[in-house]
């Protein structure tokens, strides 16, 4: 049964740049999973799940607008759990919204913790280098527009990869229509 995600994905620069320190830090996740800010966690669907999951994802995303998203400075989820990250500083709420929406559809779950958006730069390591990465990145700031959410799939060789995007609000509304408006006489569109 295929692992599927979702998520926002760090766009350029900024992607490549906290992927490459996380890879410093020791991850060895780091190489494997594309720089994001979760929605859904990994989860398995059945192919039957996995059209409605499209489905579902495409209208999920029509109920945001774009909006923008600050990173800015480290957080930690320690004790509780390994993890540093850079906080989602503004596009917070949209990012709740985003996950609410996306959670609600076919492939609804409990999470072990309360949502909280962010992105990992550091995850099951050792103290020192958790310490380090939040010393790092303590700094950190980028700021990006978000224009849709991506679906994505976990490979055989412990790769995510992004499957399909949706883009959000209106946007998303009007290609769909566009899509429709394009299709020959007699030819039906999902």
């Amino acid at each position: 049964m295929p692992t599927i995600g979702v998520s926002v994905a760090v766009p350029e620069p900024f992607g490549s740049e906290l992927q490459r320190m996380r890879d410093s830090f020791g991850d060895p996740l780091a190489s494997g999973i594309p720089t994001h800010i979760t929605l859904l966690p990994p989860t398995e669907v059945d192919d039957a799940t996995y059209a409605a999951l499209e489905a579902h994802l495409a209208r999920a995303a029509r109920t945001v607008e774009p909006f923008e998203v600050l990173l800015r400075g480290t957080g930690t989820f320690r004790p509780i759990s390994p993890v540093v990250f850079v906080q989602v500083a503004r596009g917070i709420s949209e990012c709740e919204q985003l996950e609410e929406a996306v959670r609600s559809g076919p492939v609804m779950r409990e999470l072990e913790f309360s949502y909280h958006p962010h992105v990992t730069v550091a995850h099951h390591l050792d103290d020192a280098a958790l310490e380090a990465a939040f010393e790092a990145l303590a700094d950190y700031t980028a700021t990006f527009p978000v224009t849709a959410i991506s679906l994505y799939r976990h490979g055989a060789d412990d790769v995510w990869r992004a499957a399909r995007s949706f883009p959000l609000g209106s946007a998303g509304a009007r290609s769909r229509a566009e899509r429709v408006s394009t299709v020959p006489a007699g030819e039906v569109t999902a």
